[in-house]
């Protein structure tokens, strides 16, 4: 989560213009960390990254293939320590998932849960989301993405590293089914209006929302609510949740 000390959203200025792919340009929209590793987080690197780990090695995925049959697909980028990602995958078995985070505690602390809890339809890359997007995952192959709480990069000289750019939608789009959705969530009222900039400009995208909310929706059942963001609320921080759907 983000600093939540903005709670309305307001006049900024938005995008400017169409960007390169992020990874092409080599600007990236997040920056790696050391951390020291849990036993528990180690023991899903070493133990379960071999069954549940992906990487850019392996190529173009059939995910038919790779969870052993046809369900919806949902990917989620920076899905942080994943606890909301594990409560998802639980929650929808129906549903196959697949998570793309770069900080390996928060890679080894959702494939421990992911195993302790017997998922078998939740996969992970530990790699960069833009090369994940162009290199490894087939067009027109998924129902939802997920954004959840990017980092907003608040200064002005820093927007270039927002992973919401007008490249970065235009390639999601490619990679969702047609009326397939992409779900965005911020506490940072700027960036959600970033978002909503960016997005109400794309090429084939419709926002989801009612006329009395929009660009905004009334955060989902189906988005878990972390312990984080329920303390936040209380004291009256806002949460703002973007969904446009794809359309041809």
């Amino acid at each position: 989560m983000t600093d939540p000390s903005h709670d309305t959203p307001s006049s900024t200025t938005g995008p400017e213009g169409p960007e390169a792919p992020l990874h092409r340009r080599g600007i990236k929209s997040y920056v790696l960390r050391a951390g020291r590793m849990t036993q528990a987080q180690t023991r899903g690197l070493e133990e379960v990254w071999p069954r549940l780990g992906l990487s850019l090695a392996d190529g173009r995925q059939d995910l038919d293939a790779l969870f052993g049959r046809r369900a919806p697909r949902v990917v989620e980028i920076g899905f942080g320590m994943g606890a909301s990602l594990v409560e998802q995958a639980e929650t929808h078995p129906e549903t196959d998932f697949i998570g793309i985070e770069v900080h390996a505690p928060g890679v080894g602390k959702l494939l421990d849960e992911a195993d302790k809890r017997g998922l078998t339809n939740l996969r992970v890359y530990r790699e960069d989301a833009l090369r994940v997007l162009e290199e490894c995952l087939p067009e027109a192959s998924l129902d939802t993405l997920q954004l959840f709480f990017p980092d907003p990069w608040p200064k002005k000289k820093h927007h270039k590293r927002r992973i919401v750019q007008p490249a970065f939608v235009a390639l999601i789009r490619t990679r969702l089914k047609p009326g397939g959705t992409l779900h965005m969530a911020t506490d940072w009222a700027a960036y959600a209006e970033w978002m909503a900039e960016v997005m109400d400009a794309a090429p084939g995208y419709a926002n989801t929302a009612a006329p009395e909310t929009a660009p905004y929706v009334p955060r989902p059942d189906f988005r878990p609510l972390t312990k984080f963001e329920a303390r936040g609320e209380k004291l009256g921080h806002g949460v703002w949740d973007l969904i446009y759907r794809r359309i041809d």
